[in-house]
C-alpha cells in the first residue's frame, strides 16, 4: 500500500512537471521553481512547511541581488509601518525595564494611561491578573500584553512608592502617536535647533510645528540635525526640503532601469526661505536623511557638518502580499540635484562585505581624519547656485568635517552603557529622587545651570563595573568617562522629569558636531 501511495505522488508530480513544462516552456525559470517547490513538498524525507519553503526562496532571490531589497513576515511587516506611520495602538506609557519590573518614566500627555491616573515612578506588576514582574519575561512579550486594538480595555495591576496596597486600573486602549521628531529648543538667541529622529508619516507636521514655534522665540536661523537618522518616507524628506527652497528647485530625482526619471522639486512657499541653514550629519545619517542633506547642499542652500553619511541611495517599491508580508524590491536609485548618486557601492550577493562598510572605514581612520577620504576626481559635481566642488561616490561629504570624539565614549564607557549599568543607575535615582528634584529645580534652566550629578552615584557605577569585570585601562581613561558619564546621566535626569528636547540640549552642551556648527554660525559662515 504504501509503496502504491509513493507511486502515485511521483506520478502526480511527473503530471503536474509536464502539465508546467506544457504552460511555461522547458526553459522558464518559474517552471523550476514550482517544480521544486512540488517535489520538495511531495516527495523530501521529511515534513516541510510550504510558507517557510516559499519565503526562504524569495529571501534566496533578494539576497542576490542588493543590500537593501528585503523580505518580512506579517509580524516584522506591521512593527515596520507602526514605526513609519506614526502611531501604535496601546496604553501610551514610555517605560524602562529594571530588576525585571515594568518602571513607567512617564505616562504619554492625553494618553490613556495619563487619563486613568497612572504616574511616573509606577510600577506595573500585571496585566489583566497574569503576573510580568519577578516572572522573568520577555520585554517583547510584555509589550504584547499591553499593546491592542483601539477600544479594548487592559487592566493593570500598579504598585505606587508610598502606597501600601496594590493599585488596580482598567485602560481602554487607543491610537498612541509615536513621535519622529527627538527634540526642538532655541540654541542661542535667534538660533533653533531641530533633531530629526527619522522621517515618518507623520514628521512633516511635528516639523512645522517645531519651526513655528522656534520662530515665535525670534529664531531666524536653523540647526537641522539629522545625525543617527536612518530615513524613511522619500515624501517626508522632500516636504521638508521645501521648507527651505525657491520655487522650481531641484530636491531630488530618481531613476531605474524600468523606472522612469521622476523629479521632486520645491513650490517655493516654504517658511524658512531666509536666515541661514546648518545641517548636520554623521555616519549614520541615510536614505531620507541624505536626500534632505544632499538637496540643501547641492541648492547651496545649507551648510553641511559633521561626517560622511551613510551612503543608502536606493530606492525601494513595496509589493504586499495577501498574508500581510511584504518584499521591499529596489527600483530605481536616488540622485542629488546636481546629478550626484548617494548609493555608495557594493558588490551584488556580498551582503557581508557591505554590512562592514562603517567598520572598514572606522579601521582607515576616515571618522578621525579629513585626509583618510580619498575621493575620486571624476566623481567631482559642482553645486548649483555657488559653483563649490562636491564629491558622489556614495553618502554626502559634509562642508565641515568633524572628528569623532574618542574622549567622549571611550571603551570602558561603552561597556557600561552596553551592560544596562548606567540607565539602571539612573532609573533608580529618579525613582528614589523625583519629587526631591522637582521640588528644589521648578524649571528646566534652573536644572541645567546648577544640578551636579552626586559624586556617589559615579561611585557606585564604577563599583558595579567592577562587579560585571570592567574596569578602565587607566586613570586617564577613567578620569575622561566619567567626565562623559556625568553628562549623560544628567541628560538622562532631565529626559525623565521633562522631556527628549531637555536631554539633547545637555547632551549638545558637549557634542563636537552641534558645537562646531554654532562656531560656523557666529563666525557668520
Amino acid at each position: 500500500m504504501k509503496k502504491l501511495l509513493i507511486l502515485a505522488v511521483c506520478f502526480a508530480t511527473l503530471a503536474a512537471q509536464a502539465q508546467l513544462q506544457m504552460n511555461f516552456g522547458k526553459e522558464s525559470p518559474l517552471q523550476k521553481l514550482q517544480i521544486a517547490e512540488m517535489a520538495i513538498k511531495n516527495l523530501y524525507v521529511d515534513t516541510v512547511n510550504e510558507n517557510k519553503l516559499a519565503e526562504d526562496a524569495i529571501k534566496g532571490m533578494l539576497e542576490k541581488l542588493d543590500p537593501h531589497s528585503s523580505y518580512s513576515s506579517a509580524k516584522e511587516t506591521k512593527a515596520m509601518n507602526e514605526s513609519l506611520q506614526g502611531s501604535f495602538e496601546g496604553i501610551g506609557v514610555q517605560f524602562n525595564i529594571a530588576k525585571d519590573t515594568l518602571l513607567i518614566i512617564q505616562p504619554i500627555v492625553n494618553g490613556p494611561s495619563e487619563k486613568v491616573g497612572i504616574m511616573a515612578g509606577d510600577r506595573i506588576v500585571s496585566v489583566n491578573d497574569t503576573a510580568i514582574s519577578g516572572v522573568k519575561m520577555s520585554q517583547e512579550d510584555i509589550v504584547r500584553r499591553l499593546r491592542g486594538p483601539k477600544g479594548t480595555v487592559v487592566k493593570v495591576g500598579i504598585v505606587r512608592p508610598g502606597i501600601k496596597d496594590l493599585l488596580t486600573f482598567h485602560i481602554k486602549r487607543d491610537k498612541i502617536p509615536i513621535e519622529t521628531l527627538d527634540a526642538y529648543y532655541l540654541i542661542k538667541p535667534g538660533v533653533g535647533y531641530i533633531r530629526i529622529g527619522s522621517f515618518g508619516a507623520t514628521t512633516y507636521e511635528e516639523f512645522m510645528q517645531a519651526l513655528m514655534k522656534l520662530q515665535v522665540k525670534g529664531a531666524t536661523d536653523l540647526i537641522l540635525d539629522l545625525q543617527d537618522n536612518g530615513g524613511g518616507y522619500l515624501q517626508a524628506a522632500v516636504r521638508i526640503a521645501n521648507e527651505f527652497l525657491r520655487r522650481n528647485d531641484l530636491i531630488v530625482y530618481t531613476q531605474g532601469r524600468s523606472s522612469n526619471r521622476q523629479e521632486f522639486r520645491a513650490h517655493g512657499d516654504g517658511s524658512m526661505l531666509t536666515g541661514k541653514v546648518f545641517v548636520l550629519i554623521n555616519e549614520f545619517s541615510a536614505s531620507a536623511a541624505e536626500i534632505v542633506t544632499g538637496a540643501l547642499q547641492d541648492q547651496d542652500r545649507g551648510i553641511v557638518v559633521g561626517r560622511r553619511s551613510f551612503g543608502k541611495g536606493l530606492v525601494q517599491r513595496p509589493i504586499e502580499f495577501a498574508d500581510g508580508s511584504m518584499m521591499r524590491l529596489t527600483v530605481a536609485h536616488y540622485y542629488t540635484p546636481s546629478g550626484r548618486c548617494i548609493q555608495k557601492p557594493y558588490t551584488k550577493g556580498d551582503n557581508a562585505n557591505y554590512e562592514k562598510d562603517l567598520d572598514n572605514r572606522f579601521k582607515k581612520g576616515e571618522f578621525y581624519s579629513a585626509d583618510s577620504i580619498h575621493l575620486n576626481d571624476s566623481l567631482k559635481y559642482q553645486t548649483l547656485r555657488r559653483k563649490r566642488t562636491v564629491y558622489g561616490g556614495g553618502g554626502i561629504m559634509p562642508d565641515y568635517f568633524v572628528p569623532l570624539d574618542t574622549t567622549q565614549f571611550s571603551h570602558y564607557h561603552r561597556q557600561l552603557a552596553a551592560k544596562g549599568i548606567i540607565i539602571n543607575a539612573n532609573i533608580q535615582y529618579v525613582d528614589k529622587h523625583r519629587k526631591e528634584l522637582k521640588k528644589k529645580y521648578p524649571s528646566f534652566a534652573e536644572f541645567n545651570k546648577k544640578y551636579q550629578v552626586p559624586q556617589a552615584i559615579l561611585d557606585e557605577i564604577v563599583a558595579e563595573g567592577g562587579k560585571q569585570k570592567i574596569k578602565a585601562k587607566n586613570q586617564q581613561e577613567l578620569k575622561s568617562s566619567l567626565a562623559s558619564i556625568k553628562t549623560q546621566f544628567k541628560a538622562l535626569v532631565a529626559r525623565d522629569i521633562w522631556n527628549m528636547s531637555e536631554y539633547f540640549h545637555v547632551m549638545n552642551e558637549h557634542n563636537r558636531v552641534v558645537q562646531k556648527a554654532l562656531v560656523l554660525l557666529g563666525k557668520g559662515t
